[in-house]
């Protein structure tokens, strides 16, 4: 008799294939499930192995529309980066393919879901944190672990999205990309004129570019949510270019103050993603938060690709607040000069008592 219906959420790699056939025989009926978000894989040839190794069904999955639009797209506001370099390529994507396995372990009864991250990663906890979050009732069944050393250099064949810059194009790229709300509505190469304006066509085409001339690698040591340190080799070359072009246009679009709150929204935004927590009330509030400053971030930023850099080169928007004729040198505009002397010994007078305390305290001493 089974002892229930599981969920795997399955690559066709060595360690889901060991967990479908390790499930099997504790005996468990297991439906495999392998999610497309845009990864070089061979579905058919996963799907084949996981019937071989007796899985009852297998869900294949097109996520990439909806990862892009649901999920990447909130980040790109967010100018999502942790720990100043990370850009969550890899946490992003966690939480878009654990809620279609928990839509699937729903529609098909199952009381379990398992997946193939490692006891000590942060995978594990974004995967179930995500189901518990969705599907309060299910369990999950097994993790594998997997240790990976540090101390070498990424070799490298690792990479698999980008070139090495050294050997990439001699000649740039030169692209021009429209926001609207935040987001990218159209990218155009200005040096082919070819234009992609879908949110799937516009991310992977910026992929395509960006790791053409190497752009996005970086090798990290970052901290776990769990408490340690770990090393991080990643690529992210569309992400790369559209957090460029769009730190550009948000600045050129919103004003100061309102800017550095939302700065800090985007450090709580980028912790909370990778700590697995995209479906906490705290986030969707912190996104809500995001949407709402990028009200305003709309234009075109014109920009180079070229050996592993991304050049900002120009920007234009009907919103922008840069007012030339009142930062002009040479134009007094609506703007007083002499204004200027009582804003300085306004702000002096807190920096005057303070070091006229120091000079009190260093007197007594």
């Amino acid at each position: 008799m089974s002892k229930g219906t599981v969920v795997l959420a399955y690559s066709g790699g060595l360690d889901t294939s060991c967990i479908l056939a390790w499930l099997k025989e504790e005996g468990y009926d297991v439906i495999t499930y392998l999610a497309n978000i845009g990864q070089d894989e061979d579905f058919e040839s996963a799907r084949k192995k996981a019937e071989t190794l007796g899985a009852t069904k297998v869900f294949i999955e097109d996520l990439r529309a909806e990862f892009v639009q649901d999920f990447i797209w909130p980040a790109v506001q967010a100018n999502a980066v942790y720990e100043d370099r990370y850009l969550l390529g890899t946490a992003i994507a966690r939480p878009c393919i654990a809620q279609r396995q928990v839509e699937i372990a729903r529609q098909e009864g199952a009381q379990f879901v398992s997946h193939g991250a490692t006891g000590k990663g942060n995978d594990q906890i974004r995967f179930e944190l995500t189901c518990y979050a969705l599907y309060p009732e299910v369990q999950v069944s097994w993790t594998v672990e997997r240790f990976i050393p540090d101390g070498c250099h990424a070799p490298g064949d690792l990479y698999l999205m980008t070139k090495n810059p050294e050997d990439s194009p001699n000649a740039r790229d030169l692209l021009e990309i429209e926001f609207k709300k935040g987001v990218p509505i159209k990218v155009t190469n200005m040096n082919e004129g070819k234009s992609v304006d879908s949110p799937l066509d516009i991310f992977s085409y910026l992929n395509e570019i960006g790791g053409k001339h190497g752009v996005g690698r970086i090798d990290i040591v970052e901290n776990r949510f769990i408490g340690m340190k770990s090393r991080g080799i990643y690529e992210t070359p569309g992400g790369t270019i559209l957090l460029q072009a769009h730190l550009d246009i948000e600045t050129f679009t919103m004003d100061k103050e309102v800017r550095k709150i939302k700065q800090g929204l985007g450090v709580k935004f980028s912790e909370l993603v990778y700590n697995g927590f995209w479906y906490s009330p705290e986030c969707d509030f912190v996104r809500q938060c995001i949407a709402k400053s990028q009200e305003n971030v709309e234009g075109k930023v014109q920009l180079s690709v070229f050996k592993g850099q991304v050049y900002i080169l120009g920007r234009e928007s009907p919103k922008s607040l840069y007012n030339e004729e009142l930062v002009s040198m040479d134009v007094q505009g609506d703007y007083d000069p002499c204004d200027a002397s009582g804003f300085i010994r306004v702000n002096a007078v807190r920096l005057r008592e303070h070091h006229r305390l120091q000079g009190f305290f260093n007197t007594k001493q």
